[in-house]
């Protein structure tokens, strides 16, 4: 599995402090192997959202994602709840 990162996600992963940073780029890892690991409560979004998928950093961070139709990933967004207002 290949991970892309929207121009949208790159953009909010460098605002983010640099211990947040580092929590998402372990749970990344996790997501490689496996991305419905129980560590990263990863979930299917609702309602017109619900072609995304999201996953926890943490308690109030997380990320949303597409599964794509080669088996790839793209990230578009990572925050806490108000990213899904943008997607």
């Amino acid at each position: 599995m290949q991970i892309f990162y929207s121009p949208e996600f790159a953009k909010r992963y460098r605002r983010l402090p640099r211990a947040i940073q580092k929590k998402a780029e372990e749970k990344e890892q996790f997501f490689r192997i496996n991305p419905f690991d129980a560590r990263l409560k990863t979930h299917r979004l609702h309602g017109r959202l619900r072609e995304f998928w999201a996953f926890w950093v943490d308690y109030q961070i997380r990320v949303a994602f597409k599964f794509l139709d080669n088996g790839d990933v793209r990230f578009y967004a990572i925050g806490d709840h108000s990213i899904y207002q943008k997607l």
